[in-house]
């Protein structure tokens, strides 16, 4: 037995020792036609365009941009030809309408997109069919109960209240330096957790405690992306050994489960209880009641079908939050005069010097903070890209053929990017973009918008989430100026969530101080 495990280490160390060494080749010869040449992908006879890819891994979505904006939108990605790594790279609105919308029923999530994300299980992200039908309904039927909005704003207001705020207070006066996007992380994670499991992890507090199940979904993000770079066969491989990206994506999914399953546990236990459970208005109450007995998907244990739901509505209403806000601010700070408006507007709704929560309907009358969180979607998409497989043949609009085994990647992060769909100031902030004719707010297709997807699959928590990024936005702009801190490096994160790589350092000054 001994003998056979020393003879499978040594040969993965050979395989791996081959890999390595082929990777570093492909670098090399990548470098040297990156110098010698202005920019052109090459396609090499064994290595198809793979030097170009890992050249650019640490820029993997702007790489992809790069490309889209040389072939007007859609570019055929060659992977070596052993690997079946091909991909049609598209940011065409055409495109993303017919897939995600026209001809919905030929682009289901499919059998590669399920082996991808399994760490998702049966949840709603990997349902196809029957089953996403089944969890859409359910959700719905939640959405829809007369007390969900105003429990939602209530969890919201405390959260920040009693959350937010005494943290930011904490870090102005003590003049320090602060990550914003670890702060709405935290904050999401909570009012998702108390929305979903009735429960409060407080990681968003004075001493910032480490929580493994919140640090775990920008692991679990990374590796998924990666996952889409590497031949299936090599991230399998470090799967099999408990190594690379793969082993961060092993650690989340054990602490997903630990922290989902004593969730579910503590609130099984209360459910004798039942003058208590009436009265509560949580998704967690509903789930537990709504599968009791029933069997879902791939799945013969309910417990186990729960948690995958539970897991995919937190990834839903946790990253994707903290992720539009993160990016928010930090173009908010590079456009102080936009900032001043968006307190102007604030001010005026408040009506006093006294701060207050506005709720839904007094949000939305803050046209200049909606055209702000829409252009920073627009530009910083929290779901960057979007992975389909056609059931069988079809042609694209862009007049591209593909198959049922064609790779499609719709790049969302591309699409903001593109002059032809967004004009020549496309790169720019500008949340008059989103001003209609007659000052209110002006509506764009959600296949040219796609920041909550598009089609049958668009996003059910997108007036949830508006609402939490405006509530929260609206608490920080009436009492602080957010200011960045210089010469940090802001940019995107090699994800699936478009998360920043290196948080967004700022400092926060109180606006009394500025107003004196």
């Amino acid at each position: 037995m001994v003998k056979m495990q020393t003879f499978v280490v040594s040969a993965f160390l050979r395989y791996f020792d081959m890999l390595l060494l082929l990777v570093v080749l492909l670098a090399s010869i990548g470098l040297f036609l990156y110098q010698r040449r202005s920019y052109h992908v090459i396609n090499w006879v064994l290595f198809g365009m793979t030097p170009d890819l890992i050249l650019n891994a640490y820029r993997v979505h702007d790489f992809v941009t790069d490309l889209l904006k040389l072939s007007h939108g859609t570019f055929m990605f060659k992977g070596p030809w052993f690997t079946n790594m091909d991909m049609l790279l598209t940011s065409d609105p055409t495109n993303v309408h017919h897939i995600l919308s026209k001809n919905f029923s030929n682009y289901p999530k499919g059998p590669e997109f399920r082996k991808i994300f399994d760490i998702l299980g049966d949840g709603i992200f990997n349902a196809d069919h029957d089953l996403w039908e089944f969890h859409r309904k359910t959700s719905m039927s939640l959405l829809k109960h007369p007390d969900f909005n105003s429990h939602l704003e209530e969890n919201i207001k405390n959260k920040i209240e009693k959350g937010l705020l005494p943290l930011l207070e904490f870090v102005s006066n003590n003049q320090q330096e602060t990550d914003m996007q670890e702060i709405f992380q935290r904050f999401t994670f909570d009012t998702i957790c108390l929305l979903l499991l009735n429960y409060d992890p407080e990681t968003l507090s004075l001493h910032l405690p480490y929580n493994a199940c919140e640090k775990a979904f920008m692991e679990a993000e990374e590796s998924i992306l990666w996952r889409h770079l590497l031949p299936e066969n090599v991230w399998k491989l470090q799967r099999r050994f408990n190594i690379g990206k793969e082993k961060n994506l092993i650690e989340a999914s054990k602490a997903f489960d630990e922290f989902i399953y004593k969730c579910l546990s503590r609130k099984e236990n209360e459910l004798n209880d039942f003058e208590r459970v009436e009265k509560e208005v949580g998704l967690l109450k509903y789930l537990i009641t709504s599968f009791q007995g029933q069997h879902h998907g791939t799945s013969t244990n309910t417990r186990t079908f729960l948690k995958d739901t539970i897991l995919n509505l937190m990834i839903a209403g946790k990253d994707t939050t903290s992720t539009g806000l993160s990016w928010f601010f930090y173009l908010l700070a590079q456009n102080p005069s936009t900032e001043s408006k968006i307190r102007e507007e604030i001010e005026k709704q408040v009506g006093g010097s006294k701060w207050k929560y506005l709720n839904a309907k007094e949000l939305d009358g803050l046209v200049y903070l909606h055209g702000g969180l829409c252009e920073a979607l627009r530009l910083y998409p929290p779901v960057a890209l979007e992975h389909k497989a056609p059931s069988k043949a079809d042609v694209l609009p862009s007049g591209h053929a593909v198959n049922e085994h064609s790779k499609i990647i719709l790049s969302f992060y591309s699409m903001g990017r593109m002059e032809w769909i967004w004009g020549e100031d496309c790169l720019q902030f500008k949340p008059e973009r989103w001003f209609s004719e007659k000052g209110g707010v002006k509506h764009e297709p959600s296949y040219k918008f796609t920041a909550f997807h598009a089609g049958p699959r668009t996003c059910l928590g997108k007036e949830m989430g508006l609402i939490q990024m405006k509530m929260v936005a609206t608490a920080i702009i009436y009492h602080y100026h957010v200011e960045l801190v210089k010469d940090q490096e802001v940019c995107p994160a090699d994800s699936i969530i478009l998360q920043m790589k290196y948080g967004l350092k700022v400092r926060l000054f109180p606006i009394r101080e500025i107003k004196t």
